[in-house]
């Protein structure tokens, strides 16, 4: 039997699956053909498939209302998009139209949201739930938005001494600021510190609530936000550090009734494998009934809860697409496909915190199947893919380079963060260009629509950045 690389991926994955399929011998990402992509424009090239965000807010949001409607819960889910995920003009208004609220992480974020409101994108009663260290320029910023009338603006405190700073500026605000108050959490066991940086530490926020912020008109206490990096899991872990975030809202409630929100932090999980298997359901019935299960047991209002949902909500948009240059045997055991850009620069968490995407062959599914790895045509020995998720090997179609026509590849699901880690148009490792950018959407008749958003960085726009005028 010939060992394609159809059967390979048939015999280990329900395949096709959601997103992927097979027409023609070339692959398919949501019904979209790459080969005419390819065609098209040419590789390599990154794509956003913007229908999949909408898709992603709708999925969640409808979870967690049936949920709170099947328990009775008494508190309303808000959905927030995180900026800092994906700050493309096409991203977030792609969230927006499906009402989602915001979530901001840099003083840069406020001139974002004040120049939505200008185009009209917002109204000044979206929910805007400020989190991240606060410079003073970030705070004054803030502040200037409950001035200008953004009622439902929340400054999530990251440090005590955010506070202090915050009491110097709100002298003149004829209105409370809502504030909220960040939970640290302690790290998984195998991090290389204990508890997070970020946030206040659990054994101080009561006594700091009592002394610096109850009977303070100027401040009106909204939040406790907790935030676990790793995402949403059902784990021991999570749920240890979820019950602290309880009993923590629950022992500021009694102290503080304006306070009405639990804010989850930390994102679900998104497909990196075609094995994946996540049940958003059940995990969701578990954060709503044991909410309610404490609020009850401790005769108190069931809190709203919000989720800050960046990667889950744009992450399996995106995919990079190459074309395999060369092939290269450098030993008995290693086989090498060179691929026709970085690695480093277009996906950089694939290096930088070996974040492991999809990777799947474009064309010559037909063909035999063999061990492989991916390396990018820069000169750093960092630049290079070789492992698929849990540490498997990479594998994909043999090809000669002699064929008429070449192998591609796409790493899909790379939507979120790669553009901000790695600075899109920017200057690149080795001058190496960002590539070509397409946007596709679907048009009120349902039919695709792409088009050119950025095309390939050019060799002058990096001199101009470089003062090589």
């Amino acid at each position: 039997m010939k060992n394609t690389f159809f059967n390979l991926i048939d015999q280990t994955y329900y395949f096709p699956q959601e997103g992927f399929d097979i027409h023609e011998g070339f692959l398919s990402f949501h019904g979209i053909s790459l080969k005419y992509l390819i065609e098209k424009y040419g590789t390599p090239l990154r794509l956003m498939y913007l229908p999949r965000i909408g898709e992603q807010i709708r999925k969640a949001r409808n979870h967690f209302n049936r949920t709170i409607k099947k328990n009775k819960y008494k508190g309303k889910y808000y959905y927030c998009y995180c900026t800092k995920c994906c700050h493309f003009s096409h991203v977030v208004n792609s969230a927006l139209k499906e009402d989602v609220h915001i979530e901001t992480s840099s003083s840069f974020d406020i001139d974002l949201l004040e120049k939505l409101f200008k185009d009209g994108v917002i109204t000044k009663s979206k929910i805007l739930v400020h989190n991240g260290y606060k410079t003073d320029d970030y705070l004054r910023k803030i502040i200037d938005l409950n001035i200008k009338g953004f009622k439902n603006s929340v400054i999530v405190l990251d440090s005590m001494t955010e506070l202090k700073r915050l009491k110097g500026m709100i002298n003149d605000l004829k209105a409370p600021i809502k504030i909220g108050l960040r939970l640290a959490i302690d790290e998984e066991p195998q991090s290389a510190y204990y508890t997070s940086r970020l946030g206040i530490r659990p054994s101080e926020i009561l006594e700091f609530y009592k002394t610096e912020i109850k009977g303070n008109e100027q401040l009106d206490l909204k939040m406790v936000h907790f935030f676990v990096d790793s995402g949403i899991k059902d784990n021991l872990y999570y749920w240890g550090e979820f019950q602290k975030a309880i009993k923590l809202y629950v022992d500021l409630k009694k102290e503080c009734p304006s306070l009405r929100a639990l804010n989850l932090g930390g994102g679900f999980p998104i497909r990196n494998n075609l094995g994946f298997s996540y049940d958003y359901e059940y995990i969701i019935n578990e954060i709503v009934t044991n909410i309610k299960s404490t609020c009850v047991e401790e005769e108190i209002d069931e809190p709203d809860i919000f989720t800050e949902f960046g990667k889950y909500t744009v992450g399996e948009s995106g995919a990079i697409i190459f074309e395999v240059l060369e092939q290269k045997q450098q030993n008995d055991a290693e086989l090498w496909y060179i691929v026709d850009n970085s690695l480093m620069n277009t996906i950089p968490d694939t290096w930088s915190i070996y974040e492991k995407f999809i990777l799947l062959p474009i064309n010559k599914w037909n063909n035999e199947y063999t061990r492989v790895n991916i390396g990018g045509i820069s000169c750093d020995h960092s630049d290079y893919y070789n492992s698929e998720d849990l540490n498997q090997q990479v594998h994909l179609p043999r090809y000669s380079n002699e064929e008429n026509e070449p192998l591609y590849i796409g790493f899909f699901h790379t939507g979120a963060y790669q553009d901000a880690i790695s600075g899109y148009g920017g200057i690149k490792h080795c001058l190496i260009p960002s590539p070509k950018y397409i946007i596709i959407d679907r048009d009120e008749k349902g039919n695709f629509v792409d088009r050119i958003y950025k095309e390939e960085q050019k060799a002058e726009d990096m001199f101009k950045i470089l003062g090589y005028n």
